[in-house]
């Protein structure tokens, strides 16, 4: 009975729908580190994506983007890939100078490279650049990111709360995402960086989302509402729909946090989440 005087009590949360903005397009999400000496395989499947057409690669994230450019630019070179662009940009009204049309003419990719999320989505948002990407996405082109890249995919992106501390209660930080899939939030080096505190943060904060997190050298590939697992490591799937009792919105920010009842898959190569059913399907069909 005590227990129960002092748990804050809340009801089952409904589960709001993730839904892919352009489900015609594909989504490439890379948990970062992705291989690019040996195989390449993650990155192999971005280049036969661009068929014949045009890959932009854009370093708007990056503090060094003279070094991430040219890296990226021989290994799609090197995997076949003819046209390659570089899009970069300091400042949002940069933007308006730039021969877009022309840029993203032909464009079956693009692909956004690490850094910072926040550089991403402050300096793209809003901008006519964001009007180009999301045309290439729902004329069924592929948007691929790696890392800060991955994080802006979704509705919802943390931009703070590492590793020791992220279990505390005022340990999170959030930002709009991109939101080319709603109700979704995606972390990145996550077994890596010890990330699981500051997602399950995330999911308590917003139970009705849902939260990825993809370790390094593994992406997951979105298609029609599924995405499927590529890669050595693992993807970390949190569901907070059956959440029955959070601390999160009553402690104190230094206050360790606790939460009950969601539910964890961990998922690895070759297997397949529905997105609308929240589900395995390796695990629900029986297969693997």
């Amino acid at each position: 009975m005590f227990m129960e005087s002092v748990k804050k009590k809340i009801r089952r949360s409904e589960a709001r729908h993730v839904k892919v903005l352009h489900p015609q397009g594909t989504l490439i999400i890379i948990g970062g580190r992705e291989d690019k000496t040996g195989e390449k395989r993650i990155l192999k499947e971005i280049a036969a994506r661009v068929h014949g057409g045009k890959l932009i690669i854009i370093t708007a994230a990056s503090e060094v983007p003279h070094e991430v450019w040219p890296e990226y630019r021989e290994i799609f070179k090197k995997l076949g890939v003819k046209k390659i662009e570089h899009f970069h940009c300091n400042q949002p009204e940069e933007v308006r100078t730039m021969d877009l049309q022309k840029l993203f003419d032909k464009a079956k990719v693009v692909f956004f490279t690490g850094g910072d999320q926040l550089k991403l989505t402050s300096k793209l948002g809003g901008t006519l650049v964001m009007d180009y990407i999301i045309e290439v996405f729902k004329k069924g082109g592929t948007l691929a990111g790696t890392s800060a890249g991955a994080s802006v995919m979704g509705e919802i992106m943390l931009v703070g709360g590492e590793n020791a501390e992220s279990h505390k209660v005022g340990n999170w930080m959030m930002a709009p995402g991109m939101r080319f899939v709603e109700s979704l939030i995606i972390d990145q080096h996550f077994a890596q960086r010890g990330r699981i505190g500051r997602l399950l943060g995330a999911v308590a904060l917003n139970p009705g989302v849902l939260g990825i997190g993809i370790d390094e050298g593994t992406a997951i590939i979105v298609e029609q509402e599924q995405f499927r697992i590529m890669g050595e490591n693992a993807v970390y799937v949190l569901d907070g729909r059956g959440v029955t009792y959070t601390n999160i919105s009553e402690a104190s920010a230094d206050q360790t946090m606790s939460i009950h009842d969601v539910r964890l898959h961990v998922l690895s190569e070759p297997e397949v989440f529905d997105l609308k059913k929240r589900t395995a399907l390796s695990m629900s069909s029986g297969n693997g």
